[in-house]
């Protein structure tokens, strides 16, 4: 009864969802807790644009798993690769904890240099995960990279929640001893310090979670879920990852209507081997090369333009606007995953259609960085309810639009999943790199100064 319990399939989606948490929480983290840190480092507003190009050097780690996948075609252990990552990133968020507000002076500047440093390292972690994270999904059915992906949303919601507890982004202006009115922050409920303690425990709850995983993969063959089929009975349905694609077209939406069926026995390493060497022949199709293409784009938006100037779309309207921005935005990341549970578009032409819409916002939040400081509806409801939402219907969209193109790829086999980890990677890298000399080099974008009227 204890094993029945243990190998339900609701279980695995909670361990696959904690497991994925820890893909992104601690990039996620980050900028969710950028109004607090963005104080009190020296960077000040170009932070954002550091950490967009931190992350994107993160890729290093993605670049060296493709490499070796190339030169080395099945001698990646792919199990030890996370475990490794997964082992860096709680050992890096613990010293974030400790040393993040500690600064270095280079070149006769002071910089956050201990931050900047740890950053890189959990980007580096985060990087990877998507190209070692994702292929390790293929040894379970279909609806599984969708509680991964649902996972990954978690990856910001926690550190939201939390945000949120921290009270943070909160402001007034007020009049100094000399008559000068500046802006006066209210103590957060706890410090950054503590936010980032909570970052560790919970990448090692998503270590954690990946040990049970890897643990029940080992027990399941000699332990068969209840009402499944056995492994002869499965044998003729995983002729190859072409089969399987056609099948699932076929069969439509069938498979929707139950999302937490485990709907298979789990995918063996030599079965994913053959499936692989037959997939890799059909794999480089217009539709496959379309969509990897579409998920290099969106997250070319996602976690390089737009992170980049989020402090110039937000703050000239208010620090409680950027606030509820990155609060908001990211909760609507694992609400759009869920409803990719239940409901899901293959169609071609309908995903660029949502592209096109979520890209309609991400232009206004453009034009909007592009304005500071004096940006539309400054100083009314009017204008912080469009930034705000432009935030949440921007990553709402993209984030549904990930994890369509995330199911469509897993039924192209194992090596699909691995071009969409770098396709993830490659389109955030080239956002972040094309926004860093705008922001940063040649100063494209205008601040704004708090408690003071900049557009008189």
């Amino acid at each position: 009864m204890a094993g029945t319990w243990w190998h339900s399939a609701a279980v695995t989606h909670v361990l696959m969802a904690l497991f994925a948490m820890g893909s992104w929480i601690s990039v996620n983290s980050l900028w969710v807790e950028l109004p607090v840190i963005v104080k009190v480092m020296p960077e000040g507003w170009n932070l954002p644009a550091y950490l967009s190009v931190l992350i994107a050097l993160g890729n290093l780690g993605p670049i060296a798993v493709t490499v070796t996948h190339h030169c080395a075609p099945g001698r990646l252990n792919e199990r030890l690769v996370i475990h490794g990552i997964q082992a860096l990133a709680v050992a890096a968020s613990a010293f974030l904890a400790v040393f993040w507000s500690h600064k270095v002076s280079v070149g006769g500047q002071e910089r956050s240099l201990p931050f900047l440093l740890l950053t890189f390292l959990l980007a580096l972690v985060c990087c990877t995960s998507n190209v070692t994270f994702l292929p390790f999904t293929y040894s379970y059915p279909p609806q599984y990279i969708r509680t991964f992906f649902i996972g990954q949303g978690l990856s910001a919601l926690f550190p939201c929640v939390v945000a949120l507890a921290q009270g943070i982004g909160k402001m007034e202006c007020a009049e100094s001893v000399n008559g000068t009115v500046g802006p006066v922050y209210q103590q957060e409920s706890f410090p950054a310090q503590n936010f980032f303690w909570f970052l560790w425990v919970m990448l090692c709850v998503s270590a954690l979670a990946f040990l049970a995983l890897v643990r029940r993969q080992k027990a399941s063959s000699s332990w068969q879920p209840r009402n499944e089929p056995a492994a002869g009975d499965e044998a003729e349905s995983t002729a190859g990852a072409g089969a399987a694609a056609a099948a699932a077209g076929e069969k439509g939406d069938g498979e929707e209507t139950h999302p937490l069926h485990n709907g298979g026995p789990l995918v063996t390493d030599e079965r994913a081997a053959v499936e692989e060497q037959l997939a890799a022949h059909t794999f480089w199709t217009a539709r496959n090369v379309y969509l990897l293409a579409l998920l290099a784009v969106s997250n070319a938006l996602t976690n390089g333009v737009l992170p980049s100037v989020q402090s110039y779309t937000c703050l000239p309207y208010s620090t409680m606007t950027f606030h509820l921005s990155v609060v908001l935005g990211n909760i609507a990341n694992p609400l759009a995953c869920f409803v990719a549970m239940f409901i899901l578009f293959r169609s071609s032409a309908g995903l660029g259609v949502m592209s096109l819409v979520g890209g309609v916002f991400a232009a206004y939040l453009m034009a909007l960085a592009a304005l500071s400081p004096c940006p539309p509806l400054l100083g009314h409801p009017a204008g912080v309810g469009l930034v705000v939402t432009s935030w949440i219907v921007f990553t709402g969209f993209f984030s549904y639009l990930k994890v369509v193109i995330g199911t469509l790829l897993h039924e192209a086999g194992h090596s699909a999943l691995l071009w969409c980890g770098i396709s993830i990677q490659a389109g955030s890298l080239l956002g972040a790199l094309s926004m860093f000399p705008l922001v940063s080099v040649y100063h494209v974008f205008s601040s704004a100064q708090e408690c003071v009227d900049n557009c008189s």
